[in-house]
């Protein structure tokens, strides 16, 4: 899997790999590969759904530290980069596009399912923030998570993931004051 991230990671676009090449970096033959995967769109799959497990146990991890919110939000919004930064764009779109695709094997369920999992650690972000008077009560939940799904999802766009890095800070600053309470 490593070599196939590695490969996944430096050509363009997944239709290239060829089980020879994938074999050859990992330095196994290609019955190996075929023993433990099937096929080569399968060993795909369990990349891209590893990549999206591993990002996912990283944001639980930061969750249970139990930190503040704000220290929070600025920590899972720099681990969702982080882990931007480690693929390029190719790598990017073609899981985008593997994870989304409606098909028997429930590959979009994947994405479903890690989509419901982030939805639900910002929920409860969102609710710590209102406790600790840092989100304000008049922004319903449905609100909150549209909010942050724009917010994702523009920041998922190649254009903007590749500049937004070295302001990761200001972001999620911004991000905050627009849900804090107004001061009195």
């Amino acid at each position: 899997m490593e070599a196939t991230f590695g490969l996944l990671n430096t050509n363009t676009g997944k239709g290239n790999i060829t089980i020879e090449q994938i074999a050859k970096h990992a330095n196994v033959g290609k019955a190996t590969v075929f023993k433990y995967f099937g096929n080569k769109e399968n060993l795909f799959h369990e990349v891209f759904k590893h990549f999206l497990e591993d990002m996912g146990n990283q944001a639980k991890q930061i969750m249970a530290e139990n930190k503040p919110f704000e220290e929070t939000l600025i920590a899972m919004s720099k681990n969702k980069i982080s882990y931007l930064e480690k693929i390029n764009k190719d790598f990017y779109l073609d899981m985008m596009r593997y994870l989304t695709e409606k098909g028997e094997d429930g590959l979009s369920m994947i994405m479903q399912k890690y989509t419901q999992e982030s939805f639900r650690m910002m929920l409860d972000l969102f609710h710590q923030g209102r406790k600790e008077g840092k989100v304000d009560l008049k922004y319903s939940d449905e609100f909150l998570l549209l909010y942050f799904q724009a917010l994702v999802e523009g920041l998922s766009n190649p254009n903007v993931y590749e500049k937004i890095t070295p302001y990761t800070e200001e972001w999620t600053e911004m991000f905050i004051k627009g849900i804090a309470p107004e001061k009195k």
